[in-house]
């Protein structure tokens, strides 16, 4: 059972950026592909960005390229998401998730448990 841990949120203001880390203490995340959702209160959890384990490849949703970017450090097990450009509709709740390939749906109906999320605040 993958455990992830989302960090590096905080209150940002606009226009400005952060980087989110996502890790798996005691588990590499090498071979997986790694999927960053967010949510905000009263919407449905969305997929946003995601890593492929087998060739790293990567995707970000249309509405976000550009602004985020998705990458993995092999070292330090750990998977990033940076958002640049912040505007206050990118305020969420941000979750990362394991799973053999990028597909989100089925990356969102997997049995592990949710990490925690990191909230990702963009306000004046």
């Amino acid at each position: 059972q993958v455990q992830l841990v989302e960090s590096g949120g905080g209150l940002v203001q606009p226009g400005g950026s952060v980087r989110l880390s996502c890790t798996a203490p005691g588990f590499t995340l090498d071979y997986y592909a790694i999927a960053w959702f967010r949510q905000v209160p009263g919407k449905e959890r969305e997929g946003i960005s995601c890593i492929s384990g087998s060739d790293n490849s990567t995707y970000v949703a249309d509405s976000l390229k550009g602004r985020f970017a998705v990458s993995r450090d092999f070292a330090k097990n750990t998977v990033y998401l940076q958002m640049n450009s912040l505007n206050p509709e990118d305020t969420a709740v941000h979750y990362c998730r394991a799973g053999a390939w990028c597909d989100f749906d089925r990356m969102k109906m997997g049995y592990e448990p949710w990490g925690p999320g990191t909230q990702v605040t963009v306000s004046s």
